[in-house]
């Protein structure tokens, strides 16, 4: 039997904390009921069109090239307990269909509508089998005109709350933009909310986060994509930790924000992340960084606040997809040496 204890945050208004409470409820709940009745999740592998990453054929040998990227947590979750304000299916199917205009997309909360995403007009030749619904997936799918290498599923140590109720983490996997030439992507969904415990949970996954690339890309060329529900800008999380022991560059900070962080403080960061506009930071987020071999550069950054709304104006989900456009060199000194990744 499950019991839940009400969660003990001190100095949060009572307000704040029964809503926690009840949306963890809910969650448990809502996990009570799937296991009670059996319910299977769909892995993906019998809709029309699914192609597994290893099917590749058909790529160039290439010196210098360019994609265009984006990042989406759709809101995926059950309806029951999505904070989205649309119908959760067909929001879901036309956000696959808008997704077609980029080359390589991560997407998160990737949960019960993932047939939704991928067999009603995706047209992406790779894309990653999905894990499951809730409770089993993590969320975490990639969706690319380009072959997806290596995938691997790391679920975070630490976690609070609603959050450990799924095995969020990341994705590691190696994308082939051309023939022989690599880039390791990462897809990522960190620890939410604002309260300290919270916080410094996720300071723990930038770290396990961190810690990861320095040991499985050390040489090689990396984009980060995802949901890090964490910003430069609150003192309590630790997200330059990327930008300092990893070398990654936000694409946010140097194409919008010229090369400056945002200022530091302890207030809360604002809870209506819809509510931002491209000057704002987001907790959705793009890093990249070059290696020795292969050169990376960032020509356009983009907040797409117009693109995912339905006919009535209202968000497809409740965040808005950020999106980068990237080129790409081999360094002329490397001629056409692979870009590879340590196992």
């Amino acid at each position: 039997m499950l019991i839940l204890a009400k969660p003990k945050h001190k100095g949060m208004p009572a307000s704040t904390i029964r809503i926690r409470y009840n949306k963890l409820a809910a969650w448990s709940l809502f996990i009570l009921l799937i296991l009670w009745s059996g319910t299977e999740s769909t892995n993906g592998s019998g809709i029309p069109g699914f192609l597994k990453p290893e099917n590749a054929s058909g790529l160039k040998v290439a010196e210098a090239g360019e994609f265009s990227v984006i990042t989406y947590n759709i809101a995926g979750l059950p309806a029951i307990i999505s904070s989205a304000a649309t119908e959760r299916s067909s929001s879901i199917a036309e956000i696959g269909l808008r997704l077609n205009r980029f080359d390589i997309v991560h997407v998160q909360e990737d949960f019960n509508y993932h047939e939704n995403l991928y067999a009603q007009g995706n047209t992406h030749a790779f894309r990653t089998e999905t894990k499951g619904g809730v409770p089993l997936g993590d969320g975490l799918n990639t969706l690319s005109r380009y072959p997806v290498r290596d995938l691997r599923r790391i679920t975070w140590n630490d976690c609070t709350g609603a959050d450990c109720l799924t095995p969020k983490g990341f994705t590691f996997s190696r994308i082939e933009v051309a023939k022989n030439v690599f880039i390791d992507f990462y897809n990522i969904h960190a620890n939410a909310y604002n309260d300290l415990p919270a916080a410094a949970a996720r300071r723990k996954n930038m770290a396990q986060f961190s810690e990861y690339i320095k040991i499985h890309s050390h040489d090689n060329a990396v984009i980060v994509m995802g949901d890090l529900n964490g910003h430069y800008s609150y003192f309590y999380d630790n997200i330059k930790l990327l930008n300092t022991e990893n070398k990654l560059e936000d694409v946010w900070t140097s194409f919008v924000h010229k090369n400056r962080f945002p200022p530091v403080h302890k207030d809360l960061p604002v809870s209506n992340i819809l509510s931002i506009n491209e000057s704002s930071e987001t907790i959705d987020k793009i890093l990249f960084r070059s290696s020795r071999l292969l050169e990376i550069h960032v020509s356009d950054y983009q907040l797409q606040n117009l693109l995912f709304l339905n006919q009535d104006g209202i968000p497809l989900s409740d965040h808005h997809p950020v999106s980068a456009q990237f080129s790409w060199n081999l360094k002329k000194n490397t001629g056409k040496e692979k870009e590879t990744s340590k196992p």
